[in-house]
């Protein structure tokens, strides 16, 4: 495996892609750390320094790890790239639902506009999502996702927005949608001349951007004083991280493959068919959107409801209710996800559909008759697997809860997401499609894959086969690392400069209380 990731280096046109990601990974978490103009970066450096950025329910730490943060920071990327994921998934439903879309989708040039249709939604939610942002930046009790700025505005006596007018509320609003926008085209470049799927690796960079503040508060909490029993809880949490990844490894990768034979038949001279294939049904078909749809369910409601009513009793006491994570909000959960993930198989497994096709094309599954009974077959298999695989993903959403609600004085919400949720099931699936499309291309050039005997299978079937080469000007490439290095060198300094600046604050503080 090591000389694998050796050879990566040796192949011009892989090690081009892959510098070409890294260097748009960078420029996504430096937009990450602009500040977007009107809102007073001290307050909310302040903010970050004072309040914990992991506090909050499922739905709150979800967007959290999506965005990187970004939200908490008030970033000029403050939406990040969750309106277009969810314009994506309310097309992708439609186009499953609605005929006029699903007839569209299968011809020539109708998923050229059907993406068309997915930017305009996605222009459309980020107009609305960033007035409902720029709003609760001018009034931070009212802000679901920046828990704690009210109280700490207030104990400061600082203002966060200096002037909230209407042309503050525009500004937000343009620029917000541009960071969406950028974002979007950022993940097109990356799927296109970088390697692996450009929205996908955008979410795993923000979300591993989170794993450094929480490795560093893991080890100051459990690594106190030589108390060996601290000790002995940091070695079995990271027994229980390998565990983790392995499980879910494997539940990921694993498919049930549907024998098919295909009947010979004559075509001229030639006899054709007569090969045995196979259908592979993933056994977790619907991959993290029943719970991305469970935390949404559970989360906006108290959340539309504080804007309404923010002082009513009811709407408090609701919101207490779904922002605890507990054994009531646990069982909520539990029932959504199983809602939904039976509900994404019979939007998204068409099996009549499937039994059509096979029966055009020559091919049946052996003992089971062409047409309405092979629907019924693959539709009573996939409920079989439907189940199993949510039962893992209630148990993969609900570790980290747990964890969080009976460990919180050692362990901090942003490292508990590591060892299950939506998180750590993102980053598999990520990085396992990555391994392949990498492998893919050492294959290609007669260079060992990442292991010697079997193949890596990523989230998305193929044939393994590579895309066209397309690659962006040298010299241009070369420009971009310069500045990018400069921008990094710039960053670090300021970052350096502005903690010794915050400890001799803290030391002057000290020392006039005493």
């Amino acid at each position: 495996m090591i000389s694998a990731f050796a050879n990566i280096f040796k192949v011009p046109e892989l090690r081009h892609r892959v510098l070409f990601t890294l260097a748009m990974l960078a420029v996504v978490r430096i937009g990450a750390a602009i500040t977007m103009p009107g809102v007073d970066p001290a307050v909310v450096q302040g903010y970050l320094d004072d309040v914990d950025r992991g506090a909050g329910n499922a739905l709150n730490s979800l967007i959290t790890a999506f965005s990187g943060g970004v939200v908490a920071s008030c970033s000029i990327l403050a939406l990040g790239i969750m309106p277009y994921i969810s314009a994506s998934i309310m097309v992708q439903l439609l186009t499953a639902v609605v005929p006029k879309l699903s007839k569209l989708s299968r011809e020539a040039g109708g998923r050229q506009k059907i993406t068309q249709y997915t930017r305009y939604v996605t222009i459309l939610l980020c107009i609305v999502q960033g007035y409902m942002m720029a709003k609760g930046l001018v009034n931070p009790e009212g802000n679901f996702f920046l828990g704690g700025m009210d109280a700490y505005v207030k104990k400061a006596g600082v203002e966060l927005v200096s002037n909230p007018s209407w042309g503050f509320y525009t500004m937000a609003v343009i620029i917000m949608t541009t960071g969406t926008l950028f974002l979007m085209w950022l993940g097109e470049q990356i799927t296109e001349r970088g390697i692996g799927n450009g929205t996908s690796l955008i979410i795993s960079i923000n979300i591993l951007s989170e794993l450094p503040f929480a490795l560093v508060n893991t080890f100051k909490n459990l690594i106190r004083e030589g108390d060996p029993t601290k000790a002995m809880i940091l070695v079995g949490l990271i027994c229980l991280f390998v565990i983790s990844v392995a499980g879910i490894i494997v539940i990921t990768q694993a498919t049930r493959k549907i024998a098919i034979n295909y009947a010979k038949r004559m075509v001229g001279r030639k006899v054709m068919g007569g090969q045995s294939t196979h259908l592979p049904i993933r056994l977790n078909y619907s991959g993290v959107m029943p719970i991305i749809f469970a935390s949404a369910i559970i989360g906006f409601p108290p959340m539309i409801l504080g804007l309404f009513w923010p002082d009513a009793d009811w709407v408090m006491s609701f919101q207490s209710l779904m922002g605890s994570a507990g054994p009531i909000y646990w069982g909520i959960e539990l029932v959504l996800i199983f809602f939904f993930a039976y509900f994404w198989v019979a939007t998204m497994f068409q099996p009549t559909q499937i039994s059509e096709d096979l029966k055009s094309s020559g091919g049946y599954v052996p003992g089971i008759r062409p047409g309405k009974p092979t629907a019924d077959f693959l539709d009573h298999t996939m409920s079989r697997l439907t189940f199993a695989g949510a039962s893992f993903l209630s148990f993969v959403a609900i570790i980290p809860q747990v964890m969080t609600y009976y460990w919180r004085d050692i362990l901090p919400p942003q490292a508990s997401q590591f060892f299950g949720g939506t998180s750590i099931l993102i980053l598999v699936g990520v990085l396992l499609d990555l391994m392949r499309q990498v492998e893919t291309h050492l294959i290609q050039r007669n260079y060992d894959g990442f292991l010697r005997k079997g193949r890596i299978r990523g989230r998305y079937e193929g044939d393994g086969t590579s895309r066209e080469s397309i690659t962006a000007n040298t010299s241009r490439v070369v420009l971009l690392y310069a500045v990018l290095a400069l921008l990094i060198l710039v960053g670090i300094s300021a970052a350096i400069y502005k903690q010794v600046t915050v400890k001799e604050k803290r030391a002057a503080n000290a020392e006039q209380s005493k």
